[in-house]
């Protein structure tokens, strides 16, 4: 299993990117075009892509409202403030992308910053199934995702990190680091990264290829754990080169493997739920769904509201959606942007 994961809003800067990696023409081994997640953060999100993306079958999970750039607000938040921030942002969402089939169940925090107790405890009552949030150190073999019903199985990774420290019915798809060594076998130590986009030493396409096929490895040939690849769209945008070969690699992955399926983060917890071999996986209802989807976009023309809030003084923002313009544009104290609160 691969999980291909972009953070952030969905907007005219990404959803080119996004058409040409989703194409239609790239398929798993069971017929169904390829899946990805997307943790969506909500200024300068444009609903009605948001809308289209999950028509096509990609899973879409919460990044947070504001994606406070205060690091530490994230460490400290309460209860009550990741729950304004990740269900706040799960009702904007819902509301303006008319996502009603009770599909946003993941979280991931702007800049991996985990909440400890407190954000898991606010994923409890809110009922998120999932947290994407906690890097797991470079290891050998790499981590599956687990629940957070017991002690994590790695140490708390990162700066100043604050990871839970009780048991929460939660699960976690840990982001194991990946290697970013140009010679594995004889290079010195050097530690992993998360994010894709932070693996500051990949400068050509050819690196980047090089570096996808070490860490599938990695994976394919050790335990089988689930290959998360982390992107924020820019990334690979900015950089033709890193696109061209990423593609690439997607391409003769699939052409040469009948047992590998790019998947979202919920199919991964489906089939570790209910493992199948790889002759019973082509059949597996839960990866069939949405197989191969055709037919019109929700809406040609999204209606293009031009909108302010109290909570966000001095800005006229634009919301793009299928949906009816609310009010003012929704934000912390007011996600449906009605105006109460």
């Amino acid at each position: 299993m691969v999980t291909i994961t972009f953070d952030d809003a969905i907007n005219n800067n990404n959803i080119d990117l996004y058409k040409e990696i989703f194409n239609g023409k790239r398929k798993n081994p069971n017929g169904c075009d390829i899946k990805a997640t997307f943790f969506i953060s909500h200024k300068y999100t444009n609903y009605s892509a948001v809308h289209e993306t999950h028509r096509k079958g990609h899973e879409i999970a919460v990044h947070s409202i504001t994606h406070n750039d205060d690091e530490r607000f994230w460490s400290n938040a309460t209860v009550d403030d990741w729950g304004k921030e990740m269900a706040g942002m799960r009702v904007i969402i819902e509301k303006f992308a008319n996502i009603t089939d009770n599909s946003v169940v993941g979280v991931r925090a702007p800049y991996l910053r985990v909440g400890g107790n407190n954000q898991f405890t606010m994923m409890e009552e809110q009922a998120f199934l999932y947290d994407s949030t906690i890097t797991a150190p470079l290891s050998n073999p790499p981590l599956w995702p687990y629940t957070m019903y017991f002690r994590m199985p790695h140490r708390c990774h990162g700066n100043l990190q604050s990871c839970p420290t009780r048991s929460h019915a939660v699960w976690e798809l840990v982001m194991n680091e990946l290697d970013r060594r140009e010679d594995p076998n004889n290079d010195e130590y050097l530690p992993g990264c998360a994010m894709v986009d932070s693996c500051s030493n990949i400068l050509t396409g050819d690196q980047f290829y090089n570096f996808l096929n070490h860490n599938f490895d990695r994976h394919y040939d050790q335990n089988r754990a689930p290959l998360g690849l982390y992107f924020h769209a820019a990334w690979l945008k900015n950089n033709p080169e890193f696109l061209d070969a990423f593609l690439f690699w997607v391409d003769e992955i699939l052409s040469n493997h009948n047992d590998v399926y790019f998947v979202t983060m919920t199919q991964v917890i489906q089939w570790i739920q209910n493992p199948r071999t790889v002759s019973e996986a082509k059949n597996f209802e839960p990866w069939r769904e949405k197989c191969a989807v055709e037919g019109i976009p929700a809406c040609w023309v999204p209606h293009s509201c031009k909108l302010t809030s109290k909570e966000v003084p001095g800005e006229t923002i634009n919301l793009q959606t299928c949906v009816r313009c609310p009010a003012n544009y929704p934000w912390l104290n007011d996600p449906t942007g009605d105006g109460h609160y």
